[in-house]
């Protein structure tokens, strides 16, 4: 069965060696620039407060929560969630971490449209990804074509949103990066720092888009079969 076979994991071997390769590229980009103090002495949370509040974003809270880049955005409930590496740290990682998810409230903001999108997909993602292997291994097991046809369909939901979140993560990074700059909140040498920390963590995103596309086309070269 296909969840055992062997040419499954050489047909996404590439994206796994991506996702390996992002994974220890983001971790060095942020512990090396972790470690840089910031010359403007403002920690994440100050960073982005200044610049939500310069959007006037006011209204959007940010919290402090555990986990190591763990930051995100809520659109839905209006609150910027850092970790505390970023929420309290004063180094060049910390400012642009949080300048990447200040920047996602001002795509909210600003009805930014593959945000738009990407909001929307969250509910098709999280159920194709939910439901997609279950549906595999029970129309596999039973010999059921028609679940293993549903499965692929579903899936082409999570591919779908890990494509459009793609400019969504760019965009963000380069909005952070413009925000930083033209506030002072950085030096040039710094801002070659942030953009050291956001190109590794956007390969995340590149590596899972990846990942999912690969799967997909196996998926569907199977269904065919």
């Amino acid at each position: 069965m296909f969840y055992f076979d062997l040419n499954y994991l050489l047909f996404i071997s590439p994206a796994i060696a991506l996702s390996l390769v992002a994974t220890v590229w983001v971790k060095s980009a942020f512990s090396k620039w972790q470690r840089r103090a910031l010359s403007s002495q403002m920690s994440g949370a100050q960073a982005a407060r200044l610049l939500l509040d310069a959007s006037g974003l006011r209204d959007v809270r940010i919290e402090r929560v555990s986990g190591f880049m763990s930051d995100h955005y809520d659109p839905r409930a209006k609150v910027l969630r850092l970790s505390p590496a970023v929420h309290d740290g004063r180094s060049v990682s910390a400012v642009g971490v949080a300048a990447h998810e200040a920047g996602h409230a001002l795509q909210d903001k600003e009805r930014y449209t593959p945000l738009v999108w990407r909001t929307a997909l969250v509910p098709i993602a999280s159920i194709g990804s939910n439901l997609t292997w279950i549906l595999l291994m029970v129309g596999v097991f039973f010999q059921i074509s028609q679940l293993y046809t549903a499965a692929v369909v579903l899936f082409g939901g999570v591919v779908l949103f890990q494509l459009v979140t793609l400019p969504v993560e760019f965009n963000a990074s380069s909005r952070a990066k413009a925000a930083l700059a033209s506030h002072g909140i950085v030096s040039q040498v710094e801002l070659g720092g942030v953009s050291s920390v956001l190109t590794a963590a956007a390969m995340t995103y590149v590596a899972a888009a990846l990942t999912a596309i690969l799967q997909f086309v196996y998926f569907f070269l199977r269904a065919r079969d």
